[in-house]
């Protein structure tokens, strides 16, 4: 039992969210009494965010469900800088327009998940753009350089990591932490915010916007992360062997973001319901008691549950219903991935390729190899083969139990 007499921390507590707080007696006493804003900063170096993201947008989320304010904070600013945390070298630096372009994009995964508005617990985004932007390099290094050590900053794991494997660390780079902790502060005097939340690798950034503020206005704040978040068998979350798990529809069909949750790890499952669903945690303790062929139960009320938040009811339910079809009843789904053969036929590697099953030829050599692939009913032995369609017909191709496509002849 929690013993945090704040909803917003027994909430995060029991769920699973808590790493470490700067002061949980401090921040349990405010959200206890009054309104707590609190944010997220999220960088747009790409047009959506992945799974990996989700659990901060989940926070977010459990804040505003605990009566509390999230402010999304778009990092158009931050971005044009990049965040050197868990990178081994440098980003790819963005134009302004390609920044806002992202930023646009990303919107809608956070427009599912929060209630915008005008309300005192009511969703805002703002851009870090419209103060840094406007930040003088002078004023910069009068008013908040003598707040920052280098001794101090190269002790950072965001900084030391990258000097211990002797990759390069732009001065662009090395500025990042100091952006950050004048965000804090900007926030705290704009929006009246007193919490930061983030990943566990975004502590020292947090404490030292923490620490800014005091030293510069004397206002209290708060900082919270949250574990490292990897997968059972230690992969990061977000990331297969087909690329990203994007949050955007135009970036990840549904079905396939569907299948990633459906796919999970049975050592996954309640975690990933506590984090990611609203389920009450008894329902949640039940199914993750769940052993053998009924953890699968599990997994559907977790890929439905998670679709449904991040993607809507109805791509849940057709995911779903592609999963019966495809799965129970042996045919083809109308969610499942398809590419067009013409006479000619395709190489069954530049099928696997292209439905992104695998990532590379040698990749669909191996699972073939290993007798993973099958055409329709017909095992496919020969990386050579050429797969042909009749023209209006459909022909299911599968990689292993889980993974199934449609070839369609034209």
């Amino acid at each position: 039992m929690s013993s945090y007499q704040s909803t917003l921390l027994r909430l995060l507590d029991e769920r699973g969210y808590i790493h470490q707080l700067t002061d949980p007696t401090g921040l349990d006493r405010m959200a206890a009494r009054q309104v707590v804003p609190g944010y997220i900063g999220f960088d747009a170096t790409a047009p959506s965010l992945h799974v990996g993201s989700l659990i901060q947008i989940m926070m977010l989320r459990r804040l505003q469900q605990a009566g509390h304010k999230p402010i999304v904070v778009m990092g158009g600013g931050t971005t044009k800088v990049g965040d050197p945390s868990g990178k081994d070298e440098s980003r790819k630096l963005l134009t302004p327009a390609d920044i806002q372009r992202n930023i646009a994009s990303i919107r809608a995964a956070f427009e599912r998940l929060l209630a915008f508005g005008d309300g005192p617990s009511d969703a805002i985004l703002v851009d870090n753009d419209e103060w840094l932007s406007r930040l003088g390099y002078v004023e910069l290094l009068r008013d908040v350089g003598p707040h920052f050590t280098i001794n101090r900053m190269l002790t950072f794991d965001s900084v030391r990591l990258r000097l211990d494997r002797e990759q390069p660390l732009t001065f662009l780079e090395f500025n990042y932490m100091i952006l950050q902790a004048y965000d804090f502060r900007e926030l705290a005097l704009r929006h009246g915010c007193r919490l930061q939340m983030g990943g566990s690798d975004q502590w020292g950034n947090i404490v030292n916007g923490i620490e800014l503020t005091r030293r510069m206005e004397g206002i209290e704040l708060f900082g919270l992360t949250t574990p490292l978040l990897t997968t059972a068998d230690g992969a990061k979350m977000g990331k297969t062997a087909a690329g990203a798990v994007w949050l955007n529809e135009d970036l990840l069909p549904s079905w396939d973001f569907w299948q990633y949750w459906r796919n999970c790890d049975d050592r996954d499952v309640g975690k990933f319901l506590r984090l990611f669903t609203d389920l009450p945690l008894a329902e949640i303790a039940r199914l993750e008691a769940l052993e053998g062929a009924e953890i699968n139960a599990a997994k559907v009320v977790l890929a439905d549950a998670v679709t449904a938040l991040c993607r809507g009811r109805e791509a849940a339910e057709a995911a779903q219903q592609t999963a019966q079809l495809t799965f129970v009843a042996g045919g083809l789904g109308a969610d499942l991935p398809t590419i067009e053969v013409g006479p000619d036929g395709i190489a069954v590697t530049a099928a696997l390729t292209a439905l992104g099953f695998v990532a590379s030829n040698g990749e669909a050599k191996r699972k073939i190899a290993e007798g993973a692939v099958r055409f329709g009913d017909t095992l496919v032995g020969d990386p050579a083969d050429v797969l042909r369609v009749e023209p209006g017909a459909s022909v299911r191709l599968s990689l292993g139990k889980k993974k199934h496509g449609v070839l369609r002849g034209c």
